[in-house]
């Protein structure tokens, strides 16, 4: 893998490679210098960038083992394949992110993440970790052993991710819905009753309006769209993108029509090209109370964002102790950004969006194009000097470090 997903990081990596067991992974770890796990390479920033080795896990068995309430589940495994082999044993994650394209270990270690009040990100069911350190060590993680909670959300720093335990649920139904024309000065105030209608719920706008859309994701018995109007909102009557204007072939099937919670929580279908195909993204979380400030500052902001944005996504995200999730400690509001693919104009715009939703206590996303600088974003974490301490226990010489790690660990 040269270059990430979007096109815009070239990547430094000496070489890759594709091993096919977890022994040969620990023979690779070992006998390298640097090296840094890749996965489906959707992240937008440097996190995956190393000047030695790319190692896939990609090839390793691809057998997923259930045992009651868990499934053990290979790292490079992507969630839409992943999805529908648990569903296949009538089991269920507890959510997904907005496409299945990305991979389970890639998503879990940057806090990557749905939509839902009750809904914690995709790490949140994480209730093991296997890895290979940089000594070569196989290491197996589990739920209550000491350093757990900074393992998940990992960043990548501590070693080869290999497979990962995870929390699963009887497989569910969901229908899902759009609605139009929300009036868009409303989302702050309404927010309570707009996020609290359903099972995940998203709102999409360009922050200039006048009005956003509204994605309902519901469990099949409950059906919060039986009303035509809500909300000042029409319920929409054909299949809608997120991005306006956008092909709707390619999203999960809307207009109420019951499916499987795979099949309905995405927003794009696993076979389709995910969101345009053609963009960057950000993505910043503040803290749920913080709503409607939030949303008042990036109304302000409208006429300078709208130009650079394709669309942007408003999610909310559950609290947890993961010490570096973005939802650690609280609950949670996403600001999220699909960009044009223009970096200069993306680059302009970030520091004011930044200096609005700082003051507020926002955290950026891992793996995505962000300005806020390293010192700040440590500032955010309490447990950070704790991740730092785990990191030189499981990585004493840098072997996994890139330059992003290592502005962000300080050194």
């Amino acid at each position: 893998m040269s270059r990430n997903w979007a096109g815009n990081v070239t990547f430094k990596a000496e070489g890759s490679v594709r091993p096919t067991s977890v022994e040969q992974v620990q023979e690779l770890v070992s006998a390298a210098g640097r090296v840094r796990a890749v996965g489906g390479g959707h992240s937008f920033n440097t996190i995956a960038d190393t000047p030695g080795l790319h190692l896939s896990v990609a090839d390793l068995p691809d057998r997923i083992r259930i045992d009651g309430t868990t499934a053990a589940v290979p790292a490079g495994m992507r969630y839409g394949e992943l999805a529908e082999a648990l569903h296949a044993e009538g089991l269920a994650l507890h959510n997904l992110a907005s496409l299945p394209h990305i991979t389970v270990a890639g998503a879990c270690a940057t806090g990557t993440h749905g939509s839902g009040d009750r809904n914690r990100t995709l790490a949140g069911v994480v209730a093991g970790v296997d890895l290979v350190r940089a000594d070569g060590e196989f290491v197996a993680l589990r739920r209550g052993d000491p350093g757990f909670d900074g393992a998940v959300v990992s960043l990548g720093a501590l070693g080869v991710v290999t497979a990962l335990l995870l929390d699963v649920v009887p497989a569910f139904e969901v229908r899902q819905h759009v609605y139009t024309g929300f009036p868009l000065r409303r989302l702050g105030e309404d927010f309570d009753a707009v996020f609290g209608l359903a099972y995940s719920v998203s709102a999409f706008t360009d922050w200039r309006g006048p009005d956003a859309a509204i994605w309902v994701k519901a469990h099949a018995t409950d059906d919060p769209a039986a009303q035509r109007e809500w909300l000042g909102a029409t319920l929409a009557d054909a299949p809608r993108h997120p991005v306006p204007g956008g092909l709707a072939d390619g999203c999960t099937e809307q207009l109420g029509v019951v499916g499987a919670w795979h099949a309905r929580l995405p927003h794009f279908r696993g076979e389709a090209v995910p969101s345009t195909g053609a963009e960057l993204q950000s993505e910043y979380f503040v803290p749920r109370a913080a709503a409607p400030e939030a949303c008042a500052r990036l109304l302000a902001l409208g006429e300078r964002i709208a130009p650079v944005v394709q669309i942007s996504e408003v999610r909310t995200v559950a609290a947890e102790e993961l010490w570096l999730s973005p939802s650690r400690g609280q609950d949670v509001v996403g600001l999220h950004f699909t960009w044009h693919p223009d970096p200069a104009a993306v680059r302009a715009v970030l520091p004011e969006i930044e200096a609005a939703l700082l003051p507020l206590g926002a955290r950026p996303h891992w793996g995505k194009v962000s300005s806020i600088p390293p010192d700040v974003v440590r500032e955010r974490y309490p447990r950070w000097s704790d991740f730092a301490a785990l990191v030189a226990e499981f990585d004493p010489e840098g072997k996994f470090r890139n330059d992003l790690l290592d502005a962000h660990l300080g050194t």
